[in-house]
């Protein structure tokens, strides 16, 4: 549906993430991957999907030469726990600590996403609580030792074991925490 829809346009999308463009085929969109390098740094008081809304747009700003036919996607996931964000953990011992922290907690995951052409741009998030139970020493180790999730806000892939022996709950959509709030970008898009 999408395919037909979009057909006069290219679409761009700017993201390394292979779940990111899988939703991307999923979606029978035909497009591009294009990487140009940021360096992910935002004002210290943005909060929540402030953040990702600006890094998202930040993302972006890099490219300067679109046409009238290009259409460009963005997006910056974070996790979001007690007013803190959680980025990608550099290492072993970062992944073991944001794993630590969301132990037997609740978070919120917040994804944005820049639809931007020559002349426009829409930004739109989506965030989803999730609920971890209480992790053991032995099941984070395991874990990062075996899936190294440091690719991945929160240092976790909810679509990965971590997921399915760690969260017993969510709010919200599913695909927004693996990456893209699927449905939202989809009715963006339709619109168009």
């Amino acid at each position: 549906m999408l395919r037909e829809k979009l057909h006069e346009y290219r679409i761009i999308l700017a993201s390394g993430s292979p779940r990111r463009q899988q939703f991307f085929k999923d979606l029978d969109i035909d497009f591009t991957i294009q990487l140009k390098p940021i360096e992910e740094i935002y004002p210290k008081e943005l909060k929540g999907s402030e953040i990702t809304d600006y890094l998202a747009d930040l993302k972006s700003k890099a490219f300067t030469n679109l046409s009238a036919k290009d259409i460009l996607i963005t997006s910056d996931t974070i996790v979001w726990l007690d007013g803190v964000a959680l980025g990608k953990p550099k290492n072993h011992k970062e992944a073991y600590k944001m794993l630590r922290s969301l132990s037997g907690k609740q978070h919120k995951v917040i994804t944005s996403v820049s639809i931007k052409s020559k002349n426009t741009q829409q930004l739109i998030n989506d965030t989803t609580t999730v609920s971890f139970k209480a992790l053991t020493d032995d099941e984070i180790n395991y874990y990062i030792n075996n899936y190294k999730p440091f690719d991945k806000a929160g240092a976790y892939g909810i679509q990965e074991w971590i997921g399915f022996i760690g969260i017993h709950k969510i709010e919200g959509s599913y695909f927004n925490v693996v990456g893209l709030p699927v449905q939202k970008l989809y009715e963006a898009l339709i619109k168009l």
